[in-house]
């Protein structure tokens, strides 16, 4: 092969997404993350014989939501069948899917990369059921089977992505309306997303897609763009040599950054796909399509457009606030309290962002409330406290929640503005600071600063920094 010749790849995800439902698909097991291994499991879940599946209606139900929110065309007529194989995870020795006859169907999903809006179609939307989770210890595998029927959504992209970057992009938008829509809790460290990559490249400008290998499991996305980043040039590199890519399952070496062949790539027709034949066909009304499109969500497409337009935020803060659906709630709830909309925008995206990153909760968890942060910053509007005073309120409010004038009076940081009592600080910052004092009439706007600080240091942080600004302007004549 010809190493002048450029190749170009070109991606495809399936991305399998647990369904937020109280109960599991096929029986009426607590579908719920953290209990001891093995102990919500049933006959139908473990594959007991002569036990019999019954449909969760609401599994459905979510997903014809998906399907809607990603502009697919709903199936009237969609029906279940048997995926065969044999594994330790999958206790009938099958899975119950979707094969011919899914329930959705087309559909698609815009990114923007790099300024450049571009179209990801999709293929199919289908559910089927969740399988156990193995463990791999030193010397031995353990299964917990609490996973198995949880209800799982598969969403397959055409091969539409073109790098790691764009993959990324889907992955995140599709996180972001799953969220939004309340269909998945969108939660990578309990599973919730998890992500198979189909990767294969071809020279620029081939109608015909190169031989593709699967890359199984990934469940985080930065390991998504690590191992697609891997692989494209794995790929890459091997046809350029004049090798051939052969049709496998990979997996992601996460340590060593590096893909690894598991097996020779499975065919439709070695699952020995069948009807199931203990479940009826899905029928879906148009009255039950309809209503299901009446309660659809706002997208955060359009809420950041909103955001921008009602509370005259920049883009950029918009984009930020909305990214996750209880972040953009509890903004409106402030928003609703007090309408400094930009004050409260800056606060979320620095102090409420940064306490939520470090303590490792969700704002659920905190106990930081929109009465609380509205009321903050009348205090800071009001000039009854300064910034400095103002974050360790905050840290208070999220810590242990409260009222924060109360704090404010019980931790002393009630901002001193009285002129008569800020000259005497300014005053003694002067006499203690000779030297600055002249430097500062000398134009020098470092003394200014050091000055001001030692005026804060007297005031125990407790001066309106502008007082103390004009104070010292007008003694020194700067």
């Amino acid at each position: 092969m010809s190493k002048s010749v450029t190749y170009e790849p070109t991606v495809g995800l399936e991305v399998h997404v647990q369904l937020k439902t109280q109960t599991k698909i096929w029986c009426g097991c607590p579908n719920r993350y953290g209990n001891p291994p093995n102990t919500d499991i049933c006959p139908v879940c473990m594959g007991y014989p002569g036990a019999l599946p019954v449909l969760n209606a609401r599994a459905v139900e979510l997903t014809v939501r998906a399907g809607l929110l990603l502009g697919c065309d709903i199936s009237r007529y969609s029906k279940w069948d048997r995926k065969n194989y044999f594994y330790p995870d999958m206790p009938k020795n099958f899975q119950i899917s979707q094969y011919d006859l899914p329930l959705c169907v087309g559909g698609g999903l815009e990114i923007e990369v790099g300024g450049e809006k571009k179209r990801v179609s999709l293929t199919r939307i289908h559910l089927e059921e969740d399988v156990a989770k193995n463990t791999h210890l030193s010397g031995r595998s353990v299964i917990d089977f609490n996973r198995a029927g949880t209800p799982l959504m598969e969403i397959v992209t055409e091969p539409d992505l073109s790098n790691a970057d764009e993959a990324m992009a889907f992955l995140l938008g599709l996180k972001e309306i799953l969220s939004y829509g309340e269909i998945s809790d969108c939660n990578l460290e309990e599973g919730n997303i998890r992500c198979d990559i189909n990767c294969s490249v071809r020279p620029v400008g081939a109608a015909e897609l190169g031989t593709k290998a699967e890359i199984k499991n990934m469940n985080t996305f930065k390991g998504v763009h690590r191992a697609l980043s891997y692989e494209i040039k794995r790929q890459t590199a091997e046809v350029l040599r004049g090798g051939e890519i052969v049709q496998e399952t990979r997996r992601w070496d996460d340590g060593g950054g590096v893909t690894q062949s598991m097996r020779t790539k499975e065919y439709a027709h070695d699952y020995r796909y069948f009807p199931e034949p203990d479940l009826v066909p899905v029928r879906l009304a148009e009255e039950s399509i309809e209503e299901i499109q009446s309660k659809l969500p706002e997208m955060p497409s359009s809420r950041r457009i909103r955001f921008v337009e009602s509370y005259g935020l920049p883009e950029y803060d918009a984009g930020v606030l909305v990214a996750e659906k209880e972040i953009s709630e509890f903004y409106e709830s402030v928003a609703r309290l007090n309408h400094n909309y930009k004050s409260i925008s800056n606060w979320i995206m620095t102090e409420l962002l940064r306490a939520l990153s470090e303590s490792g909760k969700s704002l659920s968890a905190s106990s930081i409330s929109p009465e609380a942060l509205a009321g903050l910053i009348d205090l800071i509007d009001e000039k009854k406290i300064n910034m400095a005073g103002a974050k360790e309120v905050f840290q208070t409010l999220f810590d242990e929640g409260g009222d924060p004038a109360a704090i404010v009076d019980a931790k002393g940081l009630s901002q001193v503005s009285d002129q008569g009592a800020i000259e005497a600080f300014v005053d003694q910052a002067i006499q203690e600071n000779e030297k600055s004092a002249n430097d500062v009439r000398e134009g020098k706007d470092k003394a200014l600063q050091f000055l001001m600080g030692q005026v804060m240091r007297l005031s125990r942080g407790k001066a309106n920094p502008q007082v103390v600004l004009s104070l010292l302007r007008e003694k020194l004549g700067n």
